[in-house]
């Protein structure tokens, strides 16, 4: 194995999008086929249509809280054996049942995801390679193998590079170093916050941990303080970005200049509450479309915020990089009883094309809620002002101050509701 996991990370930017676009429409309706939630979500859409990116605003995005809706109504719901049971547990968005399925998690909702018997299912083999993880070396995971899929995802991703996996899981921290101690993994998987923890115990215990020379991050952030922090410890570390529903969806490399996107997923980045994608450099909403035959998630809106840098990396993989997790898109708020949802920002935008970037400001304090909608408007007329307003109000049923304000003044950083009332 080289410099790359695959060579394809080096292809050309137009080929890797030719391809992944070539394999689209069939993965569609292979999806279409077994999965009834994502054949009710292409209701009405052609899959041999998709044929590039332009194309898949013809997707609506389906967020995360619509597929648990969606698993939760279907477990109210009656089901029967086999294939049946596993439809009402996902929600219909699984492609597979008990048997094909190896495991089942959960996560927050909760929400049930299933993993394949397919090697490295959740992809991140590819950021052990990228973080200098080697065949033949053993892993000391610190990811928990229960309820949550983040230790398997680690496990399966070590071993599909030929390493050698130790369950260490969380806590129990000074049985943690004597473990390090005596089996002297070269490299380490979980979150920095614990890696740290168990470093300053050993420090305390005096124990030295001299084989530990790599590790892969993911689950919190890995800001560039933390990673001197492991560097003065000798610990080249690294960062991932996934979920439980998607697998790995970006990854750092030697670059330290964003994170590359994975392989086999397509990305956008859309404005919060829309499906509607933003130019590159513009915060907001994460949303993935995967080539996963066996839970093939659509125009899946992750809610979580970043944006897409220019060019390639300097470490000579091509595809898209994003700045990384930037927070969440999901700004919902609740004003005067009433909640107040990005989609409907949106949805005055749409309104209203003079109107080239808008924020909705909630301020005040309890009981005395104030919303101002700051506009960047483009040769706005004085009516402009009363329209917006109007269309607010017909919208979430709320009064709101419009307050014109210079064009590129709002900062980018994918807000599209900042809730600034105060508590106290």
């Amino acid at each position: 194995m080289g410099h790359f996991f695959e060579e394809r990370e080096a292809a050309p930017p137009d080929e890797r999008e030719r391809l992944l676009f070539e394999r689209l429409p069939a993965a569609l309706q292979r999806a279409k086929d077994r999965a009834p939630a994502i054949a009710q979500q292409l209701q009405g859409v052609d899959p041999d249509a998709i044929r590039q990116r332009a194309d898949l605003h013809r997707i609506p995005v389906i967020r995360k809280s619509e597929l648990l809706q969606a698993q939760l109504a279907a477990r109210q719901g009656t089901g029967g054996a086999g294939q049946s049971e596993s439809r009402r547990v996902f929600g219909g968005f699984s492609a597979i049942g008990w048997g094909d399925a190896a495991r089942v998690f959960a996560s927050p909702g909760p929400i049930y995801e299933p993993e394949s018997q397919r090697p490295d299912y959740w992809g991140f083999a590819r950021a052990l390679h990228a973080a200098g993880f080697q065949h033949g070396g053993l892993v000391y995971n610190c990811f928990s193998y229960h309820f949550t899929p983040a230790g398997s995802m680690m496990e399966t991703a070590a071993h599909a590079l030929g390493c050698t996996v130790f369950p260490g899981g969380v806590g129990q921290t000074e049985l943690q170093v004597q473990a390090m101690a005596d089996l002297a993994p070269a490299a380490y998987t979980g979150t920095p916050s614990f890696l740290k923890i168990i470093l300053e115990k050993a420090a305390q215990m005096k124990v030295d941990l001299p084989s530990l020379k790599r590790a892969l991050f993911s689950g919190e952030a890995f800001p560039p303080s933390l990673c001197a922090w492991f560097a003065e410890h000798g610990i080249e570390g690294y960062q991932a970005y996934g979920s439980a529903d998607l697998g790995m969806v970006a990854y750092e490399t030697e670059a330290r200049e964003g994170l590359v996107v994975n392989e086999d997923i397509i990305l956008e980045i859309v404005r919060p509450g829309t499906g509607d994608p933003v130019p590159d450099g513009e915060v907001g909403e994460v949303v993935v479309t995967t080539l996963n035959p066996d839970y093939p998630l659509v125009r899946f809106g992750t809610g979580d915020l970043s944006a897409i840098l220019a060019g390639s990396s300097p470490c000579g993989r091509t595809n898209l990089r994003i700045k990384g997790w930037m927070g969440r898109a999901d700004q919902t708020t609740k004003v005067r009883g009433m909640f107040v949802h990005p989609g409907q920002v949106a949805g005055v935008l749409k309104r209203h094309p003079e109107v080239l970037k808008a924020r909705l400001v909630v301020s005040g304090s309890m009981g005395n809620d104030v919303m101002v909608l700051k506009a960047e408007l483009d040769g706005s007329k004085p009516e402009t002002l009363d329209q917006l307003a109007d269309s607010v109000r017909e919208l979430t049923k709320l009064r709101v101050n419009v307050e014109p304000v210079a064009v590129g003044s709002l900062p980018n950083d994918g807000k599209v509701i900042d809730d600034v009332r105060s508590y106290e």
